[in-house]
């Protein structure tokens, strides 16, 4: 089944069966396999390996990856050498590996089996005529030390469904006491540990649990080693896979019946009927639904919690919060937490060097991408792998790639949240990841707004996408996720003239000084690069001439230098915010429009009047800073604008509205 699982396809069986056929086939054996089976217990029972003088390899592989061995002594048990050979690897494994061994006693009293008399003493007898001596004896040492240990014996209980039912919830328990004293974590999830007791925890209070955080954290890790650590505590459990991909194609109803399916173990369920609802209300289920986008999808894959029988829980993860905010009653929410950098640097080694630390020689190279990364597992991990048996030059040389360009599995992965993204939510998140990233929240709220965007609505929906964090009143996000966003309008067209968003020095330099800007371009910020580190723009009279739905324009010329000629033309009509600090010329140029103009500030300018040619439309403008004028002698005709109490006029910051 595609789209649900139990956390991976079986490769092991939870329990393994030995049994003599003739005696049990069609009593204790059927029903005992039934009933392990409705309780999600993967056991194997198949006489298809049985053949042939020896065990096969296929035979013994399954008993040594099996938990728990259960051993039917029946009559004529010790007849079969086959059988006695299978006790035999059991009870290596039991001595070996800590293998569960339960012995149940069927119709068969168990002095005979400890003490080898009645048809066990004879079966071995016999088995020594016919020339297997060389292995009775570690036979008759398997007989006498398994039937020793704490089983099951029917003459005591007398009815063959409560031995089932006993012998069914003792392997049930020894499961669950297995998963309480596991502390073992596969060595390769890193942090891991705290990230799973933290979900139990949570598990253990509240009905749903959400796993929340950005592409590629570990959400989906932390849900299927939950899912295996507490799957046999419950009577049913699915793990749905892809939640988002598999609604795209399948219909919710056939997502939905294989679920059911699964929970009752039961393949002919063929929809959600009165009779069914009743068999799912008896049942204590774990239900997990992995990377959910839709609550809808939720919804119509897992109804209402009260469905399911009481202590029943569903576990959900999500990059989206607004999913996780469900209608259920009693919910938790876990926000997944980047990897310390002491864990990071440990993940990244092991699969860049096979080994938890780097090579010595390696070592600043492994703290760039760690910085890189930011505690990003999937970054780690594809970044190792990528960077595997490179020479020191070829990571150089790849380190250099990334500050431009992130690699595509990971942009592949975190994509997927940006393409889930109103219009208006898409041009948002592309404007933070190229201009606002670390700049104070109320003001990118007001540019944003000012350039027709919705940040009201669409600053918290990034949140809930965790796509952007808000930390101390600034707009932050992952240096992946910046890139990404970067990466987005790179790849809009080779042509940089037709980019959305110019930000990076040499690529304004090429358009302007190469006159190549089109209709295309919305947004320039041209920002210093670092103090003391001097940029030179050399603008014709005509270099914004063609980029006529420019809105956003940021010119800051602390340790930069542009020089316009006297001539300049700009006339971007489309333009909503104009920031230009230590602006060169005497005034705006004459054909300047304002009329959609929000925000215009220029500080530290050499302006004399702000434009030439009379009064121009400002009815749109909120925002006017003039701060620092030297020579300032004129400012247009303000007078039907209000201006906030408290404010300063001329030369100083203007609100208006």
């Amino acid at each position: 089944m595609a789209s649900t699982s139990s956390s991976a396809p079986p490769c092991k069986y939870d329990v393994f069966i030995s049994f003599r056929g003739k005696d049990t086939r069609y009593g204790i054996l059927s029903h005992l396999f039934e009933a392990l089976q409705g309780k999600q217990i993967n056991a194997f029972l198949d006489e298809e390996l049985r053949k042939g003088e020896e065990i096969s390899p296929a035979l013994l592989k399954i008993i040594q990856e099996s938990s728990v061995s259960i051993v039917i002594f029946s009559e004529n048990y010790a007849d079969s050498a086959w059988c006695l050979d299978e006790l035999v690897e059991i009870l290596k494994c039991r001595e070996e590996s800590g293998q569960i061994v339960l012995p149940v006693f069927y119709k068969v009293d168990p002095t005979e089996v400890q003490d080898l008399t009645g048809n066990f003493g004879k079966a071995l007898a016999m088995h020594g005529e016919k020339g297997n001596s060389q292995k009775v004896d570690s036979w008759k040492r398997a007989l006498m030390e398994v039937s020793n240990f704490a089983g099951w014996d029917l003459q005591e209980i007398k009815y063959e469904a409560k031995l089932v039912e006993g012998i069914v919830n003792d392997v049930l328990n020894k499961f669950s006491d297995m998963s309480k004293g596991d502390d073992s974590y596969d060595l390769n999830l890193i942090g891991i540990k705290l990230r799973v007791e933290e979900v139990e925890r949570l598990l253990n209070e509240k009905q749903i649990v959400g796993i929340w955080g950005m592409g590629g954290i570990g959400k989906t890790t932390i849900a299927q080693e939950v899912f295996h650590r507490n799957k046999n505590k419950f009577d049913g459990h699915c793990f749905v896979e892809n939640v988002r991909e598999t609604m795209t194609k399948q219909s919710s109803n056939s997502v939905r019946v294989k679920i059911i399916q699964q929970l009752l173990r039961d393949k002919h369920v063929d929809s959600l009927n009165d009779s069914t609802r009743r068999r799912l209300k008896s049942k204590k289920v774990l239900i997990v639904f992995d990377d959910v986008e839709d609550r809808n999808h939720l919804k119509d894959l897992a109804g209402e919690c009260d469905l399911y029988g009481e202590g029943s829980r569903i576990i959900i993860t999500s990059r989206d919060s607004h999913v996780l905010n469900s209608d259920f009653s009693e919910k938790g929410v876990y926000e997944v937490e980047k990897l310390i950098d002491s864990q990071s640097m440990e993940l990244f080694s092991l699969h860049a060097f096979n080994q938890n630390l780097p090579k010595e020689k390696y070592l600043e190279l492994s703290k760039k991408v760690t910085i890189y990364a930011r505690g990003n597992p999937l970054a780690l991990k594809v970044l190792g792998s990528h960077l595997f048996r490179r020479t020191i030059k070829e990571w150089e040389s790849e380190l250099e790639k990334l500050e431009g360009k992130s690699l595509k599995k990971i942009q592949d992965v975190l994509k997927t949240s940006y393409d889930g993204l109103e219009k208006s939510e898409q041009e948002i998140f592309l404007d933070i990841a190229c201009f606002f990233k670390g700049k104070n929240k109320d003001g990118v709220q007001r540019i944003l707004k000012a350039c027709g965007f919705y940040p009201e609505s669409g600053i918290p929906r990034l949140i809930e996408k965790s796509l952007i964090t808000i930390s101390n009143g600034a707009v932050d996000m992952h240096d992946l996720l910046e890139q990404m966003g970067k990466d987005i309008v790179n790849e809009e067209c080779k042509q940089l003239g037709r980019h959305s968003r110019l930000w990076n020095y040499e690529d304004i330099n090429h358009v302007l000084i190469t006159e190549t800007g089109t209709e295309n371009v919305e947004a320039i910020s041209f920002r210093p690069v670092g103090r003391g580190i001097l940029k030179l723009l050399k603008l014709s009279a005509t270099a914004f001439a063609k980029m006529c739905n420019l809105r956003l324009i940021e010119v800051c010329t602390m340790w930069n230098k542009v020089f316009l000629p006297k001539n300049f033309e700009f006339c971007a009509q489309a333009l909503r915010c104009l920031y230009w600090d230590h602006y060169p010329l005497e005034s705006l140029p004459l054909n300047f429009w304002p009329k959609n103009l929000v925000e215009l500030q220029m500080r530290f300018n050499n302006l004399i009047q702000l434009w030439n040619g009379g009064d121009k439309p400002l009815e749109n403008l909120k925002l006017m800073d003039l701060s620092c004028p030297d020579n300032l002698i004129g400012i247009p005709d303000l007078s039907s604008f209000a201006p906030k109490p408290g404010v300063f006029i001329f030369g100083r910051m203007c609100e208006f509205g």
